[in-house]
């Protein structure tokens, strides 16, 4: 099977193996097998993260194909938990939280992927990151050969970051990360109100003032129907959904390498900020639809700048192509480095 089968891009050649793992026990014996045979290693999941090259991946791909959401406690002393197995679908998990009103995941909605893939990246979106609402990541430490329980002050978070995504081990294919995600348990509240409203955008689409607390059914409606907008709530008749969702993160750089006019948000570190990646792109001369090819296979997407998309027929190397015409402008123009976010598989931006 090509792997772009399984990834949002949909791009990527064949994978030498792939195993489907029913169960946890069926995840760890295949990861574990794999390990012991000294062979090249892929844990997929819903695969929107993933640039995977045309020549394919000649290794075990190992795909979560749990989706078990369980209620761990009642909220019955204030707090309440879920514990959601990897493989299950983001927005599926999301949606049931709302229909349930677990507070904490409405302005998360929309997000392409899997639930163990979230706190990997520490997903983000609309002044939310899932690191609001982590308890806890089970997970397999290839390592030490045993199930390893990480609580959020070891998961060290930051933005679109964590221990889980930083930490490698170094096997005879090189470095690939050393826990895979079992399951994820959340820690939120039973509300029909959201949690407060962080983001102008969405404050403006709800007409409400920031910091106000909504009905959780309406902030994940206004999510949605801005994702949208912007593309990026999967769609399979529309091209601009074949991405990898934002595929540039948000440079955090000093304060005074920011262009000025560009956006400038908190950031952690002495005189460091953020600024928008999508700003950059579109003032380095990259506007919506922009292509490096006549043919136009890749471009980026018709509604977001940020997004790089398959418009049907892309190869990786399309994208590729792509994504290092539009981070090499941004450098030329302002001396910042586009950092991409998908995982990269047998390519190089």
């Amino acid at each position: 099977m090509n792997l772009a089968e399984l990834t949002t891009l949909r791009v990527g050649g064949p994978a030498r193996e792939l195993r489907e793992a029913g169960s946890e026990a069926e995840l760890i014996d295949a990861v574990r097998s794999a390990d012991a045979d000294g062979a090249p290693l892929l844990v997929i999941g819903g695969g929107s993260n993933l640039l995977v090259s045309d020549e394919g991946f000649d290794g075990v791909v190992v795909r979560d194909a749990r989706t078990d959401v369980s209620l761990v406690n009642d909220g019955a002393c204030g707090g309440l938990s879920i514990t959601a197995t990897a493989g299950t679908p983001w927005d599926a998990l999301v949606a049931q939280a709302v229909g349930s009103e677990w507070s904490g995941f409405e302005a998360l909605s929309g997000i392409p992927g899997s639930a163990g893939a979230t706190p990997v990246q520490n997903v983000g979106a609309y002044g939310a990151e899932v690191k609001d609402i982590v308890a806890s990541v089970r997970t397999w430490d290839r390592e030490a050969g045993a199930v390893a329980t990480l609580p959020l002050v070891k998961a060290a978070f930051g933005y679109r970051d964590s221990m889980l995504k930083r930490t490698v081990t170094h096997g005879p294919w090189g470095p690939t990360p050393r826990y895979v995600v079992l399951d994820v348990t959340f820690h939120t509240r039973m509300a029909s109100l959201s949690a407060p409203v962080r983001y102008q955008q969405l404050a403006t689409a709800l007409d409400v003032e920031l910091g106000a607390r909504v009905p959780i059914v309406e902030v994940r409606a206004a999510v949605l129907a801005l994702r949208a907008s912007k593309g990026m709530v999967l769609d399979e008749a529309d091209h601009d959904t074949w991405s990898a969702g934002s595929f540039f993160t948000n440079p955090i750089v000093p304060e005074a390498a920011v262009p000025e006019g560009a956006p400038r948000y908190p950031a952690a570190g002495e005189g460091m900020v953020k600024t928008s990646a999508a700003w950059l792109i579109e003032h380095a001369g990259f506007g919506k639809g922009f292509a490096v090819s006549d043919d136009a296979r890749a471009s980026l997407s018709t509604k977001h700048t940020l997004a790089l998309t398959n418009r049907g027929a892309a190869t990786a190397a399309d994208v590729v192509a792509l994504a290092r015409a539009v981070r090499d402008g941004v450098h030329r123009e302002f001396g910042i480095v586009l950092v991409p976010e998908p995982v990269a598989v047998g390519v190089e931006i």
